[in-house]
C-alpha cells in the first residue's frame, strides 16, 4: 500500500539502503510509487538511470524528436479509445500512420463500409472520422487495411474467406489484415526511415489469423536491414515479435506496454521525472 501510494516517509526509509540510486525499471517509471519515483528526492545529487532506462528513453526519443524522415506509425490493437491520445501526439511527428487490427472496423464503419460481426466502438465513429480530417490537415497519410481474412466464429477452426474490408457480410467478422493489405503495407514501411509498431494486425494468436501480422513483421525487418530504425512496443506487438522470432531482427523492442503508450502519448512519466529534477 505505501509503495503503491508513494508514501514519503516509506521512501525515506528505502533510501537509506543504499547510497545511490539508480532507477532501470520502465515498465514501471508512469507510476509515481515509493520507490520509482519518490525516493530519488533523498538521493539529490546520486541518481541516476539504468542502462535498460535510458535505452527506452534514447529510442522513444529517436522515433518522436530526433527521427529521420519518412516515420511511419503502427498502431494496432483492439480499440481507437486506447490509443486516440498517441494518434493524436505524433501526428505532428509521423508521415504515415497505418492502423490494424480491431480498430480498422470503427473507421470502416465510419466511412461507410459494411463490417458485419467485427469488433466496433459505435461511439468512436465521429473521432474516427476527425482523426481521418486532422491528419489530412496536417499531410499525414492514413493507410487502412483494403481487405479482411474474415470468419464465422472467433475460433481457429472458424471458416475463413478473404473479402474488402468494408464488404464484409452479416454474421462474419474480420480477425486478421489480407494479402493486398500485407502489400500496401509492406510498400509503405519499405520507404519508412523510422517505424514505431505498436499493435498487431489481428489475432495472431490464432495460427489462421497471425498470417497479417507476420508479414508485417517481416517488413519491418526487411526495412530495418536496410537501414531504418524500428520501435516495437506494447504488449501484444512484443509479444508477437518474441513468437514469430523478430526480436533480433528489429533495432529495439521496448520493455514497457503502459509507460510507453503514455510516453508516445506525451506525458511526463514520474520515474523519469524523479531522476531528472
Amino acid at each position: 500500500t505505501e509503495e503503491k501510494a508513494g508514501d514519503k516517509s516509506f521512501a525515506e526509509q528505502l533510501s537509506k539502503l543504499g547510497d545511490v540510486y539508480v532507477n532501470d525499471a520502465f515498465g514501471t517509471a508512469h507510476r509515481a510509487h515509493a520507490s520509482t519515483a519518490i525516493i530519488a528526492d533523498f538521493f539529490p545529487k546520486n541518481k541516476c538511470f539504468g542502462n535498460l532506462l535510458a535505452r527506452e528513453i534514447d529510442s522513444i526519443n529517436k522515433v518522436l524528436n530526433d527521427s529521420q524522415k519518412p516515420v511511419t506509425a503502427i498502431l494496432g490493437g483492439a480499440k481507437v479509445s486506447s490509443k486516440i491520445g498517441v494518434i493524436e501526439n505524433i501526428l505532428d511527428k509521423v508521415d504515415h500512420i497505418i492502423i490494424g487490427g480491431g480498430m480498422t472496423f470503427t473507421f470502416v464503419k465510419a466511412l461507410g463500409g459494411k463490417i458485419g460481426s467485427s469488433l466496433v466502438e459505435n461511439d468512436k465513429q465521429e473521432l474516427a472520422l476527425a482523426i481521418l480530417e486532422k491528419a489530412k490537415a496536417k499531410n499525414v497519410q492514413i493507410h487502412l487495411p483494403i481487405d479482411a481474412i474474415i470468419a464465422d466464429n472467433f475460433s481457429n477452426d472458424a471458416n475463413t474467406k478473404e473479402v474488402d474490408t468494408s464488404e464484409i457480410p452479416d454474421g462474419w467478422m474480420g480477425l486478421d489484415s489480407g494479402t493486398k493489405t500485407a502489400e500496401k503495407f509492406a510498400e509503405v514501411i519499405a520507404k519508412s526511415k523510422t517505424i514505431l509498431w505498436n499493435g498487431p494486425l489481428g489475432v495472431f494468436e490464432m495460427e489462421n489469423f497471425s498470417k497479417g501480422t507476420i508479414e508485417l513483421g517481416n517488413a519491418i525487418a526487411e526495412a530495418t536491414k536496410n537501414g531504418a530504425f524500428s520501435l516495437v512496443g506494447g504488449g501484444d506487438s512484443v509479444a508477437a515479435v518474441k513468437q514469430f522470432g523478430f526480436a533480433e531482427k528489429v533495432s529495439y523492442v521496448s520493455t514497457g506496454g503502459g509507460a510507453m503508450l503514455e510516453m508516445l502519448e506525451g506525458k511526463t512519466l514520474p520515474g523519469i521525472e524523479a531522476i531528472l529534477k
